[in-house]
Formats: C-alpha cells, sequence, structure tokens
C-alpha cells in the first residue's frame, strides 16, 4: 500500500467497488494484526493495482 501510495481509506473504496465492504479501520485493524485469508490478500493486492508479488530475494 506504501509503494502504491494508497491509505486505508481509498482501499476501502477500492474494495467497495469489488463488492467488498470493509471499513477504513477494519481494514487497518485487519492489516495490523495479520488476521485475514490469503483470498483477502489477493483481492487487496488487486484493488491497489499489484501487477506481481515477489515471495523470495
Amino acid at each position: 500500500m506504501k509503494r502504491k501510495g494508497v491509505t486505508y481509506a481509498q482501499l476501502a473504496e477500492r474494495l467497495a467497488a469489488m463488492d467488498i465492504h470493509e471499513t477504513e479501520r477494519n481494514l487497518n485493524n485487519k492489516i495490523s494484526r495479520g488476521g485475514f485469508s490469503a483470498a483477502f490478500l489477493l483481492q487487496c493486492l488487486e484493488a491497489i493495482g499489484a501487477s506481481s508479488l515477489r515471495l523470495s530475494d
């Protein structure tokens, strides 16, 4: 999110456009805790416009 310059509020808006309804506060808590599914991670990556994901160096 930081690399893409996307705030929690913007992420909430982009997810809502994908019919995924999360509040800014809920997103902040979820991401801070790291308590979310792989499917949610992929949805967030799509919402912020990530085109690739590197898993190792």
